[in-house]
């Protein structure tokens, strides 16, 4: 009996690489292989790349390092953004065979003929204008919760991003076919769909994105509202000119859809902003909080935040810093500005040198702890539904509200993907809150 070949796959990046890698590995179990773990030895090592942060560069070469190391002769093919940005700089990594970029990735049985090591990484990479299909994806992370790819790519310019340059034009699965993904996770007893993209809001533009909206993001939030067996739907990151009052008022009354949102902001000042090209003012932003919390004012809100971009005075940063902490937000996700090639901001004047950035970074992840924890000052005594996590952490299990709040309590297998209501009772040392519960499991699985 032949010996089945075994592949195993690590994901740099974002919740989109994710659902990606899943996607890749389906194939590769299609086509006979057997999908082992990362810290198993393989015969194949593929790694998917990501380009946003300055790590993931390095991050790469110490992944294709610990694959080697289990297997010397392991095939080692990358995938991904940075595959697709800087291909021949990951085919010159010691031990990288193949190098996949866009339009190339969910091909990628189809370029391993023989497993033999080549001397130098092969590279298939297209000119990004070809990548304008569409490969819909999803992944099954833990058993808890899927992410669900809607769209790829974007038509924004914003001046420190690569995204465009890494995965072409805006475009979009067809309503039918996300439909059915999500129908497909719904029956492996999931209970909770994240909808990723690149720039979900711009959902609707056709698979080779031409302009034609078959249908808006609304359509889409309201058709997955409506399919049955799924308990909680989360919209990922969405722009807020993107995000508009009708959406925000449908999940305020929606079924499935968890009052969470997740909307980049970037800077808090209108100067700054236009430097990067955002297509929103401050004023704007104002609006999409004011108006998420007037119909939902329970509504866990996350924010994207870029710190150190050229031309970032303590004046601009500042005005940044009192914008968010007179804002009703919950969290913040907090960016370290790091200059990109072939980007506009790499060549702008007013470079903010390394050290203040750090400073500035770490002012906002102070504060973001602040909001997080006045957020969740706000939550006690409400009652709310959790959805319980698969792993035993120090004899706790972990979970999170429908409005984001993360809950523990000590270990019990039989929570685990379950959804129960409970009332947050305070908050524990480490910032997770302690709850009672208020009956058996609302939905057990």
């Amino acid at each position: 009996m032949e010996h089945r070949k075994k592949v195993a796959f690590y994901t740099l990046g974002c919740k989109l690489n994710f659902s990606e890698t899943s996607t890749i590995a389906r194939g590769f179990q299609d086509k006979g292989f057997d999908r082992v773990g990362f810290e198993d030895i393989a015969d194949i090592y593929v790694v998917n790349t990501c380009s946003v942060t300055e790590n993931a560069d390095r991050q790469f070469k110490h992944v294709v390092k610990k694959a080697l190391k289990k297997n010397e002769n392991a095939f080692v093919a990358a995938v991904g953004c940075y595959a697709q940005l800087k291909p021949e700089e990951l085919a010159a990594v010691d031990g990288v065979d193949l190098v996949l970029g866009a339009t190339e990735k969910f091909k990628i049985t189809d370029y391993i003929n023989d497993l033999s090591k080549n001397d130098f990484g092969e590279v298939h990479s297209c000119e990004i204008e070809e990548a304008d299909f569409y490969v819909g994806s999803y992944s099954i992370g833990d058993r808890t919760r899927a992410f669900l790819k809607v769209q790829d790519g974007c038509d924004y310019k914003c001046t420190y991003c690569t995204i465009p340059l890494a995965r072409g034009i805006s475009r979009s699965d067809v309503l039918e076919n996300v439909l059915k993904n999500a129908k497909e996770i719904s029956e492996q007893n999931i209970k909770e769909i994240v909808l990723t993209g690149v720039n979900i809001g711009d959902y609707g533009k056709g698979e080779f994105g031409n302009k034609k909206h078959e249908h808006t993001f609304l359509d889409l939030v309201k058709a997955l509202d409506e399919v049955e067996g799924i308990e909680r739907l989360r919209i990922s990151s969405i722009e807020p000119n993107l995000l508009k009052n009708e959406t925000i008022e449908f999940v305020a009354g929606s079924r499935t859809f968890v009052p969470h949102f997740h909307v980049p902001l970037q800077s808090g000042s209108n100067d700054i902003l236009k430097r990067m090209r955002r297509r929103y003012l401050r004023e704007l932003y104002v609006d999409r909080v004011r108006k998420i919390k007037e119909v939902m004012p329970h509504a866990c809100i996350g924010v994207d935040v870029i710190v150190g971009f050229p031309g970032e005075t303590d004046e601009y940063f500042l005005e940044t810093y009192h914008f968010l902490n007179e804002l009703d937000i919950s969290y913040l996700h907090v960016f370290t500005y790091s200059e990109r090639a072939n980007t506009p901001a790499a060549e702008m004047d007013g470079v903010v040198p390394r050290k203040v950035r750090a400073k500035r970074s770490k002012m906002l992840r102070v504060l973001s702890a602040k909001k997080r924890r006045a957020f969740y000052e706000s939550q006690l005594g409400t009652t709310r539904t959790v959805l319980f996590e698969g792993e035993n952490k120090a004899g706790y299990i972990h979970g999170f509200t429908e409005n984001y709040v993360k809950v523990k309590a000590p270990w019990n297998p039989e929570l685990v993907n379950t959804l129960h209501r409970i009332v947050l009772k305070d908050i524990d040392e480490d910032g997770m809150v302690r709850f009672d519960f208020v009956e058996e499991a609302v939905y057990a699985s």
